[in-house]
């Protein structure tokens, strides 16, 4: 084994997603299409090309391995639960759980049942479209999905939730709101605009920025801290477990611990846990991606999972509506919630300019972080159903 081309390679997977960021940042267009699917893209590339690297499956073994178990607590680090409107909450966050189970179901018994590890897939897509790419990554180290079908899944996804998105930005709320009866608004007060642009200035800001200064560092230190802590703990309680429970028991402990953290008020002082945590998820995607091969790529099986991820998506969307249409619960906070469920949090403030409707922000953001909070869990049991269908 060549020490030179291992470092070379943990260079390539660690620093890429600094080059993609600065290049979104630059590039609007590129911006638009995401960091996420720019270094799928770049992972597949570098995976099919013809090379005979010995090293590569020890480096992509390495990186998205020990990626996921650090990026989870890292991420739920920064949940911050409220009280804020706690009923329609507790509504949307009902409605929407159930939405994506009983789609996730349909969708499984048309389409999910032809594909190979359909079962754990649906697993995946209900972590993920309860809270995120996070749940989706954790879920995918649990059940050790085949590498070419999981990045096939989440390229279809990046596809049909951006028509999804699209479809609600441009007519979908309105239809909402005549379906529930409702009236358009149509101005923001200054101070909710204020509030509005703040919070889309917020999810566009260079997290990164500062990172190495004295107090970056000193932050990043408490956060690998408090990271170590979980994980150390939970790697210690599958010693209770059978082997074969080790990695389920192991990512929901770190979920778990990452939650009770949040509580905590040093932990609450770490601004920037979400989005270290986040370029874990970025490395993740290119080692991932780079395991693709697509020599043996299967039209049959990609037909049929773009079929069940559409359902999921789509069929979620119209169940909720619904769910949340009988619980009374207002046309926007459910279009919020939705796409918070589906697209995840970061998207919630330009969703909510949109509506030119701010009283929504705080259900959406809430709806986002439950389910990040319970998403690998949520995902893990509805396997463990789609296997008895």
């Amino acid at each position: 084994m060549s020490v030179l081309n291992f470092i070379l390679l943990g260079l390539i997977f660690c620093l890429t997603p600094a080059g993609v960021i600065w290049l979104c940042r630059r590039f609007p267009l590129l911006d638009n299409i995401g960091p996420i699917m720019i270094l799928y893209a770049i992972g597949m590339l570098i995976g099919n090309l013809p090379l005979d690297i010995p090293e590569m499956a020890i480096a992509q073994d390495i990186a998205t391995s020990a990626s996921i178990p650090l990026a989870i607590p890292m991420m739920l680090f920064a949940c911050r639960f409220t009280r804020h409107d706690a009923s329609t909450q507790l509504k949307v966050v009902i409605s929407g759980f159930f939405s994506v189970a009983i789609a996730v179901v349909i969708g499984y018994i048309f389409f999910g049942k032809q594909l190979p590890e359909g079962d754990k897939i649906g697993g995946i897509m209900s972590g993920m479209y309860t809270g995120g790419m996070l749940n989706a990554a954790a879920i995918q180290a649990i059940f050790r999905v085949e590498e070419q079908s999981y990045i096939m899944m989440c390229s279809y996804d990046i596809i049909i939730s951006f028509l999804y998105l699209v479809f609600l930005v441009a007519i979908g709320y309105k239809i909402f709101r005549r379906l529930y009866g409702e009236k358009s608004h149509t101005t923001l007060s200054s101070s909710d605009k204020e509030e509005l642009d703040r919070q889309i200035a917020e999810a566009k800001r260079n997290p990164y920025i500062g990172l190495w200064s004295k107090s970056g560092a000193k932050e990043l230190g408490q956060i690998l801290g408090f990271t170590i802590l979980c994980v150390g703990a939970a790697a210690a309680s599958t010693l209770l477990f059978d082997k074969e429970w080790f990695m389920v028991i192991f990512i929901l402990m770190v979920s778990t611990l990452g939650v009770a953290c949040s509580f905590l008020k040093p932990v609450r002082k770490l601004e920037r846990s979400f989005d270290i945590g986040m370029y874990l998820i970025y490395i993740f995607s290119i080692a991932m991606a780079s395991m693709a091969d697509f020599s043996n790529l299967n039209l049959t099986e990609g037909v049929n999972q773009i079929l069940f991820l559409t359902i999921t998506v789509f069929g979620s969307l119209l169940l909720h509506a619904i769910f949340c249409r009988v619980m009374r619960v207002d046309a926007d906070s459910m279009t919020v919630s939705s796409v918070s469920f589906i697209n995840s949090p970061p998207f919630v403030p330009m969703m909510v300019a949109v509506l030119k409707n701010k009283k929504t922000l705080i259900v959406g953001l809430g709806a986002g972080i439950v389910g990040y909070a319970l998403g690998n869990h949520f995902g893990v049991l509805m396997s463990k159903l789609l296997e008895l269908i």
